[in-house]
């Protein structure tokens, strides 16, 4: 997809998701709250994907709002991992800053896209 790095970052959260998901469904027997991170945060990158394709200016400011929600949802998911003793701080920490970063970066192109498609 050539440089871009909102796609590379929501990549590598993505296989650090999945990565946390084996471990999690394999070494602490969890697959409720595990498999709700996995569907959020793999999601984030494909509709980065998908509005990196977009045919209009809006349809990329809905796959990009998409995305950063769905950046939330994965923080609220790592929080409850977290707090339930599933994944230990230093994990919580590092992935919890991956998935705030990309909030971060969202939610700036989400107020200028919304800037310019007024």
């Amino acid at each position: 997809m050539g440089k871009n790095n909102l796609y590379d970052k929501s990549y590598a959260f993505a296989i650090r998701v999945v990565k946390g998901y084996q471990f999690l469904s394999k070494e602490k027997r969890e697959f409720v709250i595990s498999k709700q991170l996995l569907r959020s945060g793999t999601s984030i990158g494909a509709n980065v994907a998908e509005a990196n394709g977009a045919i209009s200016k809006s349809d990329f400011s809905s796959k990009m709002s998409i995305a950063y929600k769905e950046a939330l949802e994965s923080k609220y998911w790592l929080n409850l991992l977290k707090d339930t003793d599933f994944i230990n701080k230093k994990t919580f920490e590092s992935m919890h800053d991956d998935a705030d970063e990309l909030c971060r970066i969202l939610f700036s192109i989400l107020k200028t896209t919304r800037i310019n498609i007024k």
